[in-house]
């Protein structure tokens, strides 16, 4: 094989919609290949932060301790600062016990029904060690001195529910959050949903339309299960109004040649063109997660180059590879 060949390529990205917990963007100039493998590493290999280890000091609920602990971990947490935290199994601080400063966050709860009234025990009752990371829904300020004089009342909004009590029961709890990735478990991953579609190119043969009556052009245009198509009011044209609604689905195709009209559009993905929907739990912004998606795939990379060069200075590796990846 001929070591000139450079297959190296230069991505580029396009923001079209940006909120806290919503991206859409165009990554371009690349191929399937690390387009799936950007989506991959969002949803199991970017870390956050996640309640690991419940230790249940009082719990006269009607449920029982496993089944808290396990609420109590699918609640996210704010995970801004997961990329600088330990893994726990890492933290020489430790000794990976995974209860330090550096590798994890306390939470406690305290809850008593003291009425008649149901009460309810939600995500706004965790008191943090650290101000940083909480429960994403709680809108609460942690810079009183005393965490535990704030009013839950004073909250923008309720939290998540972890149980109901009733008169003279009780709940009270210590819980370890850590840092972990969605490849572990669901509970560390930022990501709600992370799909990407290959952008449409459609080429409708405008000769072949005009030969369509009106009714037949509408009887087309409504052959497609989603608005991708709209005839014109003033022209009578047939015109492209979302061509990424289509779904690949080749109904207008279909139809087209039920009319004796093949090849009337033309339909086929730009396979160096992809059009990604991320979607964030809240732990992390959509848009830090795609960053700290790239960082993770540009450490992986790098670990591949390491490990190449490891094996070169034996004699073997991927020297192909490494050409490759230089300057990538």
């Amino acid at each position: 094989m001929d070591s000139g060949v450079s297959y190296q390529r230069f991505p580029k990205i396009r923001i079209r919609e940006m909120r806290d917990d919503f991206l859409k963007f165009e990554l371009r100039d690349t191929d399937a290949s690390m387009a799936n493998a950007l989506r991959r590493v969002m949803i199991a290999e970017v870390p956050t932060i996640a309640i690991d280890l419940v230790e249940i000091t009082v719990n006269s609920t009607v449920l029982n301790d496993e089944f808290i602990a396990h609420r109590l971990g699918l609640i996210p947490l704010t995970s801004a600062h997961a990329m600088d935290m330990r893994f726990a199994r890492d933290c020489d601080s430790c000794d990976g016990d995974g209860q330090c400063e550096f590798c994890s966050v306390e939470f406690r709860l305290h809850a008593k029904c003291e009425s008649d009234h149901t009460l309810d025990v939600t995500s706004a009752d965790l008191r943090s060690d650290d101000p940083r990371v909480i429960p994403v829904d709680v809108q609460r300020s942690y810079s009183a001195p005393d965490p535990d004089s704030l009013d839950p009342a004073a909250t923008d909004q309720k939290g998540i529910l972890i149980v109901k009590l009733r008169r003279g029961q009780e709940l009270q709890l210590r819980a370890i959050a850590r840092k972990g990735i969605g490849k572990d478990h669901a509970k560390w991953s930022p990501a709600a949903t992370v799909t990407f579609m290959y952008e449409p190119q459609i080429h409708i043969n405008e000769e072949m339309m005009e030969t369509l009556t009106l009714a037949e052009k509408q009887s087309w245009v409504e052959s497609s299960p989603t608005k991708v198509f709209a005839v014109d009011d003033e022209t009578e044209q047939v015109v492209v109004v979302d061509a990424e609604a289509y779904t690949y689905d080749d109904e207008v195709i279909k139809k087209a040649e039920a009319m004796g009209k093949s090849g009337l559009v033309e339909i086929y993905p730009k396979e160096d063109s992809f059009i990604f929907t991320v979607e964030s739990t809240g732990a992390i912004k959509a848009s830090q997660m795609v960053i700290n998606a790239i960082d993770v795939l540009r450490q992986k990379l790098d670990a591949v180059r390491l490990h190449d060069e490891s094996d070169s200075q034996l004699g073997g590796g991927f020297s192909e590879l490494d050409a490759h990846l230089v300057g990538s």
